[in-house]
């Protein structure tokens, strides 16, 4: 047997970072990954792109 399990993956994620929300912070994210059907990380990963896109046009 391997010693990995899991899926493999062609971007794996090594880091974590932890981060304290407000109770409204906290409910729009619920929200949003409700609504859009993705993992609260995946939905976290496309606010940093979308703020990296920002700052690069300035």
């Amino acid at each position: 047997m391997s010693p990995r399990t899991g899926r493999p993956t062609d971007d794996p994620k090594h880091n974590q970072y932890k981060v304290r929300l407000s109770d409204t912070d906290m409910q729009k994210l619920d929200y949003a990954a409700t609504t859009l059907k993705q993992p609260k990380a995946e939905v976290i990963r496309q606010g940093i792109n979308l703020m990296y896109a920002k700052a690069q046009k300035k």
